[in-house]
Formats: structure tokens, sequence, C-alpha cells
């Protein structure tokens, strides 16, 4: 049966970080992509005031990192805190609190050029409506938009993406079911202006609640407002400034009435992660996917890496290049990401948000925090760098499932790291040995897959790469294989290469017809 004709490979529901990430992921695995944005502009509004170490390699593996204007060095804090206790990240290699202080809006902006740089179709001022009836037809999605007339459209697909936030109406319409647990109390978050604020970047308890409050501007700052024995808002309803300040009152005894708030907006402590990422032709990604309290900065990031997982993957299976399985690696990696996430929220949130009963719990992250593997363990799960992807191998290398660690690369052309070899969003094989046999079996993925002979220098002390002879690298940064050619190495580095990357025999030009 001839496929059916489309609009797009892929529309993603949703300009925000994650889906403008996706696109630009998706474009530069040659994927053509429609994203549907009901806002006509931005808003402005930045709840996300950075990224993770983890994002921030993200970036740099697409050559973004310059545009976010404070060149490739970006401010990165290396204290940072879990639940409000206080120490330095970088007791972990590579680690770090994150990049702080960028608005995301100004990420938005960076991830919206990109993405239409490379061909992404973004449609500012059209609303995704539903999906119509019997939506799924052969090989794609129906779906029904509203354009900026105000005229109701029927778009085509092959894929469907929500990443249009907690509230995802695609996740509604697609039925997918949620597990976890629902909000138990609302909170306020504001940028403030005309006021004098005592800074409590790592939040305040009182008998009534707990409040946050750091710089963001000259003159203006950024407060988050917790009053104990809030009810759930509805999440329709507007927040006054005047609701914020009364909180803010209340909790701390400090009137600041007599300022006003840029912008206001509520949240809650509700924590829920789909039980599926995919249900046939449409997925999730983002806060779509996954919904918790904002501890530690963690959404936008666990966002962008979402789609980072996704966009090479589904790119792979519009091109003809793997099959639809290779989707299901999506779901296995990132709800088990999504699942992690969600611990560490809830128990921050805990230690954060809990009465005088959680004082015994503070008291004792208090003493924990003062050995070495706790740092290091608390660190790698907030900067998302300790991650480990299950890819289901028996007896797999250490380093298998793990990101490349961003050691320096060195060959007859200089030194660089994995971030720029990753920048053509192809897979990289490291042939760390000048093994001619292992740049031999790659050259059969040649156009999927590039290799580089690269010397890594050691570190001292316990050394994950020590030994390694060659590792494969998806286009995501993480590795795929890692080991050497001898005792059959050859022969599960093929596997490797035909898993990820498609038969050896594909060739290019074997896609979907539009």
């Amino acid at each position: 049966m001839a496929a059916t004709a489309v609009d797009a490979d892929v529309i993603v529901v949703g300009a925000g970080p994650t889906g403008l990430m996706l696109a630009g992921e998706l474009c530069l695995g040659g994927a053509r992509v429609v994203v549907l944005e009901k806002l006509t502009e931005p808003t402005g509004q930045s709840r996300g005031l950075g990224f993770t170490a983890r994002a921030m390699e993200v970036f740099d593996a697409r050559g973004l990192l310059p545009r976010f204007g404070q060149g490739e060095t970006l401010d990165v804090s290396p204290m940072g805190h879990f639940g409000g206790t206080v120490f330095d990240f970088t007791v972990l290699p590579d680690a770090h609190f994150g990049a702080r202080g960028i608005p995301q809006s100004v990420t938005e902006k960076v991830l919206e050029d990109w993405a239409g740089e490379l061909g992404a179709d973004i449609r500012r001022g059209w609303e995704y409506v539903s999906l119509d009836d019997g939506f799924l037809d052969g090989d794609s999605v129906r779906l029904m938009a509203r354009d900026p007339q105000g005229g109701t459209r029927r778009l085509r697909a092959h894929w469907l993406v929500g990443c249009d936030g907690g509230s995802s109406r695609v996740r509604a319409a697609a039925g997918f079911d949620s597990s976890g647990r629902g909000a138990t109390r609302g909170m306020y978050l504001a940028d403030v202006t005309g006021v004098k604020l005592r800074h409590r970047p790592l939040g305040e308890r009182t008998p009534y609640g707990m409040v946050m409050s750091a710089p963001l501007a000259e003159g203006v700052d950024r407060i988050i407002v917790c009053p104990d024995g809030t009810p759930v808002r509805e999440r329709e309803r507007t927040i006054t400034f005047t609701e914020v300040a009364a909180a803010w009152r209340h909790i701390t005894g400090e009137d600041i009435s007599g300022g006003s708030a840029d912008w206001v907006s509520s949240f809650t402590d509700a924590t829920r992660q789909t039980t599926q990422y995919r249900r046939g032709r449409v997925l999730l990604a983002g806060d779509a996917a996954h919904i918790h309290l904002p501890a530690g900065g963690q959404g936008l990031s666990a966002g962008v890496q979402d789609a980072f997982n996704l966009g090479w993957k589904l790119a792979a299976v519009i091109r003809g290049q793997n099959g639809e399985e290779l989707l299901d690696t999506y779901h296995d990696e990132r709800h088990a990401a999504g699942r992690r996430l969600l611990m560490n929220t809830r128990a921050q949130g805990t230690v954060y948000l809990g009465g005088a009963e959680a004082d015994p719990l503070r008291e004792l992250f208090g003493e924990l925090i003062r050995y070495d593997d706790v740092k290091r363990h608390l660190a790698g799960m907030v900067s998302h760098v300790d991650l480990r992807y299950d890819l289901g191998e028996d007896d797999a290398h250490p380093l298998t499932g793990r990101r490349m660690p961003p050691r320096p690369l060195t060959c007859s052309d200089g030194t660089v790291g994995i971030a720029r070899l990753l920048q053509s969003g192809y897979g990289i094989l490291l042939d760390l040995a000048d093994d001619a046999d292992v740049r031999r079996e790659a050259a059969e993925w040649e156009g999927r897959v590039s290799t580089a002979t690269m010397s890594v220098q050691p570190v001292d002390g316990t050394d994950i790469l020590a030994g390694v002879q060659a590792v494969l690298v998806r286009p995501d940064g993480y590795v795929a294989w890692a080991g050497s050619p001898a005792d059959g190495g050859l022969k599960r580095l093929r596997a490797a290469m035909e898993r990820w990357f498609g038969p050896a025999d594909w060739s290019a030009g074997r896609r979907p017809a539009a």
C-alpha cells in the first residue's frame, strides 16, 4: 500500500525548550518538522533560570553554547544543594550545579533560532485542537489545529510528539495513562520590583511555610512562596501579586505589597509520570511525560535530554535506517531517567517543605553530606552526569550506557572534546589504539558513523577508560559499546553498530513518501 501524503514527517506540539530541541534534532537527522505553538510570540517569562551540567553538555554537542552570549564558558556554579543542604558538586569529576542566570526565554530563543536555521517550520499562533476520530491512519497521524486566523485545519504527519507541558492535550487525546501523586499544596512564583528584600537563595522556613528570594537583575528579585496549608488552585484562575504579597507577609511578616511584579505564576507539588512515552505513532517528551516539584532546577534540563534522546532515533526511523523498535529504547531509557528524577525531587520536597516533623531528616542530611561518597552520589543525580542507560547487554564494559566523559582527545590535528565531534549529529567511533581492523569494520557504516583515531590522556586514580581501545558513541553522546577488538570484541562492536545505526548494507533514500 502506498504511503499517505503528509504535511510533515513529524508534528511537534509545543515550542518550549523540549519541543524546540526536538525539532532541531529531527531536522539535523533529515526529517521534515512542523512545530505548532498556540502563542503568537514568546511570553518572555522565565520559570527556569539555567540548566544542569548535563544539559550544558547537550548544548555543547550541538555547538550552541556561544549563542547564550557568554562565550563557551558559561557562568557555572560549583556549589549546589540537595533539598537546601549545600555542598561542592565538583567533588565528582565533570560535575557542577549547572549554568546559572540564563533566563528560560534566552534558552528558547537560542533553540528556536537553531531549529529554524536547520529547516523546522515553526508555526506560532497555531493551536493544536484534537486528534481526528480514528487518528491513526496507516502510516500517519491525523489531527486538527486552529490557524492564526481562527480557521480549523486538518494536518497529517507520520509521527506526532506532544511537548505541550504538564496539562498536555496530546497526552489526554492519545489515551496515555499516568501514575503518581496529585498536588497537596499550592505555591507562588514572582519577579518583583520596587521592594528591598533580604536574599534567601536556599530558602528559609518559618512556622508558616518556606520562602526563597534571589536577585535576577538590578532592582529585580525572583521570589518563591510556599505557604503551609495552601489549597491547590485551579490552573485557570489568574494569580495576582496581591495574593502573593499576602502569602509572603503571612510567612515572613514582611510587607512587599508596595512593590509590583513583572509577572506571577503558581505551581504545585504534583508528581506524575506517564506509564508509556510512546503509543504507536504518538510520543511524549518533557513535562508532557513527567511533572514534578521544580527542585534543583531540573525540569527544563530533563526535557531537553528527552528530546536529545528521541530526536536522532526518530530521524533514523524516518530515514528507513532503523526499524521502529529503536523507538522502544526511548521509552526504556528516558522513562527510567524520569522515574529517578521524580524520586529525587520528591525527596528534596520533603526536606524543603516539610514542617517541624522533617527537622530530623534535615539534620541527618547535614551529617551525611560530610561524606564524599554521598556528595558524589547526590551531585551526579542532580547534575544528571551519572546517568547510565541499561542497554540490556550482559558483561558490558562499565562505560557502556554512560555519557562519554568530556576528556581531551588528541590527534595529529590537535585536541578536541567529544562534544566537538558530535556536532554533525552522527555517531562516533573512537579508535584509541590506531587499529586498522576497527576502522575497517566501521567503514561499512560510513555516512552514519564517523571514525576518529584519537588518544586519550590517562587520569589519576580510577580511570574508566583504562585499557579501552575503541568506543562507539551514539549521537546523543552515550556509549553504545566500549572495549577491545580482541576476544570477540569486533563481533560485539558490529552488533552494536547494527543495533543503533541499522544494517551495514542500508543505503540512504529509504524513507516514507511525502
